[in-house]
C-alpha cells in the first residue's frame, strides 16, 4: 500500500518558507529552464465569464529531479465584493520516479504571489540600475505590495510612488507599506510613475495600456507580471520597441501572452530581439548596462518557479 501523500496546510507553508533561499532556488529553475533542463508544456488555462473569472494550470519537471508539480491557480477579481481574496489554488507534487503523490500544498495561491514577487526582485538584481532614486508600483493589490517587499532584498531605495484607480486602496496601500519603512506616495495619473521612477513593477490585470513610452526616464528598469493572460497589457508597445534589453520569463509563453505577444503583433518587436531571463542569469547573454539604458522583464510565469518553491516547502517539511 502506497504512503497517502502529506496535505500541507498555508499556515505551516508560511512557516517553511522562513527557511528557503528562494532567489537562488527559482535563479536556478529560470537558468535550467533556458538551458533546455526542464519540461514545461504550454499553460493550460480556464477562462469564466459569469462572475469573471480565470483558473491557470502550470506544470512540469527538472531533468534528473525528484519530482514533478502540477500547479492550479485561480483568480476572481469580484471576490473582493464578498469579502474574500481574489485569487485560490494549489500545488501537487509528484514523484518523477513512479507518479505517486507525495504533497498536496494548500497554498491558496500564497505560493503562487511569493514566487512571482521573487521573480520580479530576481529580474530586478540582473537589470535594474545601480542607483535607484525611486520606485514606481503600478497597482495597489496584494502583488503590489509584495513585489516591493521582496524589491528591498536587491535594493536600498525606500521612496515609493504607488499608482491606482481607486482612492481608498492608495491609501490603504500607503498605510500598509509605510509600516515596512518605505516613503510611499501616491498618484492616480500613471504618467507621473514614468517621470519620476527609475525601477516600476506593474502588477495589474489591466486590458488597457497604463504605461505609456513617451513618460519613460532614460535608465529605467520596468518589471511587468501583471499581463499573464493574451487578453491583458499595461505597457504601451512603442515602450517595448525602445527598451535597450528585453527580457522574457520563457519566450515562447511570452510570444503567446504577456507584454512581448503584443509588441510582436503590432510589428514593434521581433523574437529575434528578445533575452531570456535564464539566458542573463548564467551568463550565456553577456549584457552590461549603460546608464541610459532601458529594460523590461516581461514575466507572464514559467512552471518553473512553481517547481522549485513547491520541492522547497516539501522537502522542507520532511
Amino acid at each position: 500500500m502506497t504512503t497517502p501523500p502529506q496535505i500541507i496546510a498555508l499556515s505551516k507553508i508560511k512557516s517553511l518558507l522562513r527557511e528557503v533561499d528562494l532567489i537562488d532556488l527559482i535563479s536556478e529553475g529560470f537558468i535550467a529552464y533556458s538551458e533546455g533542463d526542464a519540461v514545461v508544456p504550454p499553460v493550460g488555462e480556464l477562462i469564466l465569464d459569469d462572475p469573471p473569472g480565470e483558473v491557470h494550470i502550470k506544470y512540469g519537471y527538472l531533468h534528473d529531479d525528484d519530482y514533478y508539480v502540477i500547479k492550479i491557480a485561480s483568480g476572481f477579481f469580484e471576490n473582493a465584493n464578498l469579502g474574500i481574496p481574489s485569487s485560490n489554488g494549489m500545488m501537487l507534487v509528484f514523484s518523477q520516479q513512479t507518479g505517486e503523490p507525495v504533497a498536496i500544498l494548500l497554498d491558496e495561491a500564497y505560493l503562487t504571489d511569493v514566487r512571482t514577487a521573487v521573480a520580479g526582485a530576481i529580474a530586478a538584481a540582473a537589470m535594474a540600475p545601480k542607483n535607484v532614486s525611486r520606485i514606481g508600483i503600478v497597482g495597489t493589490g496584494v502583488q503590489a505590495r509584495l513585489q516591493l517587499r521582496h524589491l528591498s532584498t536587491v535594493t536600498d531605495c525606500t521612496k515609493v510612488l504607488v499608482w491606482g484607480r481607486n482612492e481608498s486602496k492608495l491609501d490603504s496601500y500607503v498605510s500598509d507599506m509605510s509600516a515596512y519603512g518605505f516613503e510611499v506616495e501616491a498618484t492616480r495619473d500613471a504618467a507621473q510613475i514614468g517621470a519620476s521612477c527609475n525601477l516600476i513593477v506593474t502588477t495589474t490585470p489591466s486590458k488597457k495600456t497604463i504605461i505609456h513610452g513617451s513618460t519613460i526616464l532614460p535608465g529605467t528598469h520596468i518589471t511587468a507580471m501583471g499581463s499573464d493572460t493574451p487578453e491583458k497589457q499595461e505597457l504601451d508597445t512603442s515602450l517595448l520597441r525602445r527598451a535597450d534589453l528585453l527580457v522574457a520569463d520563457s519566450i515562447s509563453q511570452c510570444l503567446t501572452r504577456g507584454e512581448i505577444h503584443h509588441a510582436i503583433a503590432e510589428g514593434e518587436v521581433r523574437e529575434n530581439s528578445i533575452v531570456e531571463l535564464g539566458d542573463l542569469l548564467s551568463g550565456r547573454e553577456n549584457w552590461v548596462r549603460e546608464d541610459s539604458d532601458i529594460t523590461i522583464a516581461d514575466l507572464t510565469g514559467v512552471a518553473v518557479q512553481d517547481i522549485q518553491i513547491a520541492k522547497a516547502v516539501y522537502e522542507a517539511s520532511l
